[in-house]
């Protein structure tokens, strides 16, 4: 199960039960939230779990194409041999019985019903979502809250992977603002962009950090050996120095025949 969060001995797996130990370890996102923002924020996760959840599953485990040109050999080649083999098929099960189970009730029968129900739901939530964001950073203002990381969670997989069919993808770049929030996040917090290349206009500044990181650690190395040096040498106690008066002579002075 992804996401995975481990802390030392602990592995906690599912983003809730991750959360839940965040705030135990004072990491809290939402802690200047109001009582209103934070009720909101329990509605919208709800809202995105119940209508946007089945169509991700559908897109990337139900679609044929999808499954059987990118999500297929994307989770096999990290799955380890012979595992790689079964996998990706059961979790491919595990999500169309999970979209039946939740989504196929009466009136919406067949699977083909279902599908056309899933995605117009998840049409909806996009909406909703993009009308609750508008021209905002972030869903509660400047700062990002647990509802960005979530709703980024499911945003972002939609928006940048690259599959054959496409008609969430289509609808969600047809809302700017979601885009915008997407591709601002991606820039601001994550290192490398899904294609495993730096954001653009990224390379220069990374190339003088990675410089001067590399500066600062040979300073910091040289420091501790001037350290060492000093712990290891002998200790005396401080004296008064000699105060020395130096008058000006000739050229055959001692003051002349310093060196600079």
């Amino acid at each position: 199960d992804v996401p995975v969060l481990i802390s030392e001995d602990i592995v906690i797996s599912q983003p809730a039960k991750i959360l839940n130990f965040l705030r135990k370890q004072k990491y809290n996102a939402d802690y200047e939230l109001s009582a209103k923002q934070g009720a909101d924020t329990l509605a919208y996760i709800a809202l995105i779990e119940e209508k946007l959840l089945p169509a991700l599953l559908h897109t990337f485990w139900v679609e044929a194409e999808n499954y059987c040109s990118v999500t297929k050999p994307w989770f096999a080649s990290r799955i380890a041999f012979p595992l790689s083999l079964y996998l990706p098929g059961k979790m491919s099960r595990e999500a169309l019985n999970r979209i039946l189970l939740t989504r196929g009730g009466p009136p919406v029968y067949t699977l083909t019903e279902v599908e056309a129900q899933i995605y117009r739901d998840a049409k909806e939530c996009l909406n909703l979502l993009s009308k609750r964001l508008g021209t905002s950073q972030f869903f509660f203002g400047d700062t990002p809250t647990t509802l960005d990381a979530f709703v980024f969670g499911f945003l972002a997989p939609i928006y940048k992977v690259c599959f054959p069919r496409v008609q969430l993808q289509e609808h969600l770049k047809q809302l700017p603002n979601l885009c915008r929030f997407c591709d601002d996040i991606l820039t601001c917090y994550f290192r490398l962009t899904v294609s495993g290349h730096s954001p653009s206009g990224q390379d220069t500044a990374d190339a003088n950090l990675q410089k001067l990181t590399q500066l600062v650690n040979k300073e910091s190395n040289l420091i501790e050996k001037m350290d060492d040096n000093l712990r290891k040498s002998p200790q005396h106690p401080p004296r008064k120095l000699t105060t020395l008066k130096l008058a000006a002579g000739g050229e055959g002075s001692p003051l002349n025949r310093l060196s600079p």
